[in-house]
């Protein structure tokens, strides 16, 4: 782990790997660990930054609401602090928002885009299952019980019996290394901040010619992949792939058909 300052705050962040530069932005509340069993497979093909968006884990969480465009803007200066030209980005849920904002402002700087698990905001996107909804609000239970509940709806049907130890892995996880309250509410800003006709990214999409990857798992229920059509509709050109038995969270329930999928996306010529 490093820490470098850029666009005025402490950024904290990893490199692995070597080969051709790629970034991944992670999801609402999640430090870079979310990527942990996807980056050793991914670091032997490419040089794998992975950070910490401004108030998750152990970046600086100043106020506030958040937006898209600051989170992007936090990025780029990232990237240039570290030198970096040009990048893969990978975004996967609010992360995707970024990824989207950041792409649209620094189109340059993007080689490859992947999106995943995300949507473009506004009045058409496909929101969250009534049923995710529902387990996701719930407030009358513990809070581990809360914990684990969100995240079995947030993967496949059937993935915390099939896999109980990935499952106590990220509970211990959650519960030493808690969400910061404050930062997990500016995070929320991004997504919200994205709701209105005027605000979202469906109409500024097709201004994307960065080679695109729209990634989805089968069973998502908090983004349902019904948003990649919609998506690909919108930006020209791109590559859709959908992962068989995932949900919302496929970096832990199939990372290794994850890594296949994007390595190939981003070795094709």
């Amino acid at each position: 782990m490093a820490t470098i300052t850029a666009n005025g705050i402490a950024i904290s962040y990893d490199l692995e790997g070597s080969g051709p530069p790629l970034v991944l932005v992670a999801g609402l509340g999640y430090s870079r660990w979310m990527w942990h069993k996807m980056i050793p497979a991914l670091a032997e093909n490419f040089t794998v930054l992975s950070y910490d968006n401004r108030g998750a884990g152990e970046t600086d969480k100043p106020a506030g609401p958040y937006n898209a465009q600051l989170l992007a803007e936090d990025l780029s200066c990232l990237l240039a602090a570290l030198g970096w030209k040009e990048t893969a980005v990978f975004g996967h849920s609010m992360g995707g928002f970024i990824a989207q904002a950041f792409t649209l402002a620094y189109p340059e700087k993007v080689s490859k885009l992947i999106l995943s698990a995300t949507n473009f905001g506004g009045p058409r996107h496909v929101p969250v299952t009534q049923e995710a909804l529902a387990v996701l609000m719930d407030t009358s239970s513990d809070p581990l019980t809360r914990l684990r509940n969100g995240i079995l709806i947030s993967c496949a049907e059937g993935f915390g019996e099939r896999h109980p130890e990935i499952v106590e892995e990220w509970l211990n996880y959650r519960a030493t290394h808690p969400i910061d309250p404050a930062g997990y509410q500016a995070q929320m800003g991004i997504g919200l901040s994205l709701m209105s006709e005027e605000a979202c990214f469906e109409h500024k999409l097709p201004a994307i010619t960065t080679p695109t990857l729209l990634l989805s798992g089968a069973e998502d229920k908090v983004v349902p992949p019904a948003n990649v059509d919609l998506l690909k509709a919108a930006i020209p050109g791109a590559e859709t792939a959908v992962i068989p038995q995932a949900g919302h969270f496929f970096p832990f329930e199939q990372p290794e058909t994850a890594v296949n999928i994007v390595t190939k996306f981003l070795q094709k010529k």
